[in-house]
């Protein structure tokens, strides 16, 4: 059988069990679930190693409650970095999601991964095109071309006409088109 036929299989007999046993564990159902699509995801990952496990259950459930004990600790700690006051909750990470950010993310979804990729890159993490390409292990020329070709499918996801540059805002990096009537200026 093969290893990813194997963990289906695995998936289809123990998944429920294993969210019960983590759920018992954590008293979060939606941590539980994420905690043990986390281990089935690590099988994914390393299937030659979970085919070698004699009780892939056990394997599984050991996965989980090691997951679910970092991210227990991970809580933990942000939960003291905000009492000690090093970190204000009250102050936002992020800024409010605009409409027009919305409308944005959504058509970046519609491109593919690596025009996507790209795009961010550039826009949204602010990097040079040089930088984009090393990062992304393609040439400059690669990651030009994705860039324009990306730019016209978001002016055509967005419905614009024009697939002007996206210039990234100075407040909070994302990217936005310029005003028109300046651009025309």
């Amino acid at each position: 059988m093969d290893p990813q036929q194997q963990i289906r299989q695995v998936y289809a007999t123990s998944a429920a069990r294993l969210v019960a046993q983590v759920y018992a564990m954590t008293g979060d159902y939606a941590e539980a679930q994420d905690v043990v699509q986390e281990a089935f995801v690590r099988a994914l990952a390393r299937p030659g190693r979970f085919r070698e496990v004699t009780n892939p259950e056990a394997w599984l459930r050991t996965v989980a409650l090691n997951v679910a004990r970092s991210r227990h600790r991970r809580r933990v700690l942000l939960h003291g970095l905000v009492r000690s006051g090093r970190l204000d909750p009250a102050r936002p990470s992020a800024p409010a999601l605009s409409p027009d950010h919305v409308a944005l993310v959504a058509a970046l979804q519609k491109l593919p991964r690596t025009a996507r990729e790209t795009v961010v890159l550039h826009h949204l993490a602010d990097l040079p095109v040089t930088e984009v390409a090393s990062t992304m292990g393609c040439s400059v020329e690669a990651v030009k071309t994705r860039l324009v070709r990306a730019r016209r499918a978001l002016a055509e996801h967005l419905g614009e006409d024009d697939p002007a540059p996206l210039v990234p805002a100075a407040s909070h990096g994302v990217p936005t088109r310029p005003d028109r009537k300046a651009r025309h200026a």
